[in-house]
C-alpha cells in the first residue's frame, strides 16, 4: 500500500483512542495513494484474531446486480467495489433481518450475508427495495495483527458505528461527509485537496 503524507503535524490531529470492532467505520488517510483504497470508507464485518473482513461502502462500480448475475431478477441496485480480494466473489450486506435465512447481524439491524437464493425470491416479489442491500464484488481483508500495523502508520481513521451511512444515496461522498460529522479536527481533514502539494 503506497503512502504520501506530507502535512505538518499530521499524527496529533489524527490521533484516536479507538479500537477497530465490528462494525465501526475505516477511513482512509487522506493522501493515502492506492488505486483501491484511497479516499475509501470500509465497514468492518469481521473482526478478531483470525484478521478481519471489510467493504467499501464508497465505491460503485458502473454495474447493477443484474449486470453481474445473470439469473438475478429485475432489480435497481448497483454493485459496488468491495475490495481487492477475490473481486470475483459477490457478497452483500442488508437490513432485511429474519427474512434472510442464514444471515449475520454485524450491529443495530445490519446484517451480512444470508440465502441467495431466498434473496432472489424476495427480489423478485418485490419484499425488498435496493434501500435495503448492498452488493459488493469482493471484499477487504487483514492478516491477524495487519490491521493493527496499518492504524499505528495512520493508514486508516476509526470512524463510529453508523447505521446511515452503510445505505447512503450519495456514497461518492461519503469520505468527506464521514469525517466531517466527526467533530472539528476531522473536518479540516475532509477539506484536504487529494494532492498534498495543493495544501
Amino acid at each position: 500500500m503506497k503512502k504520501k503524507l506530507n502535512v505538518e503535524g499530521f499524527d496529533k490531529i489524527i490521533r484516536q483512542n479507538i479500537e477497530p470492532e465490528v462494525g465501526r467505520l475505516l477511513i482512509s488517510e487522506p493522501f493515502l495513494e492506492d488505486e483501491f483504497f484511497g479516499r475509501s470508507v470500509i465497514m468492518l464485518c469481521e473482526h478478531g484474531a483470525e484478521g478481519s473482513v471489510g467493504f467499501i461502502i464508497n465505491k460503485p462500480t458502473s454495474l447493477s446486480i443484474n449486470e453481474a448475475i445473470e439469473d438475478f431478477p429485475l432489480f435497481d441496485a448497483k454493485l459496488y467495489f468491495g475490495g481487492p480480494v477475490q473481486t470475483t466473489s459477490l457478497h452483500f450486506i442488508h437490513t432485511i433481518g429474519d427474512k434472510l435465512p442464514g444471515s449475520i447481524e454485524i450491529f443495530s439491524g445490519i446484517y451480512w450475508g444470508g440465502d441467495f437464493e431466498v434473496l432472489k425470491f424476495l427480489a423478485d416479489t418485490k419484499q425488498i427495495s435496493s434501500n435495503d442491500i448492498r452488493f459488493f464484488m469482493g471484499y477487504s481483508g487483514w492478516e491477524p495483527k495487519q490491521l493493527k500495523k496499518e492504524l499505528k502508520k495512520h493508514t486508516w481513521i476509526i470512524g463510529e458505528k453508523s447505521t446511515r451511512y452503510p445505505f447512503t444515496k450519495d456514497p461518492r461522498h461519503l469520505w468527506r461527509d464521514v469525517l466531517q460529522g466527526m467533530g472539528k479536527q476531522f473536518s479540516v481533514i475532509a477539506n484536504f485537496p487529494e494532492d498534498p502539494s495543493l495544501n
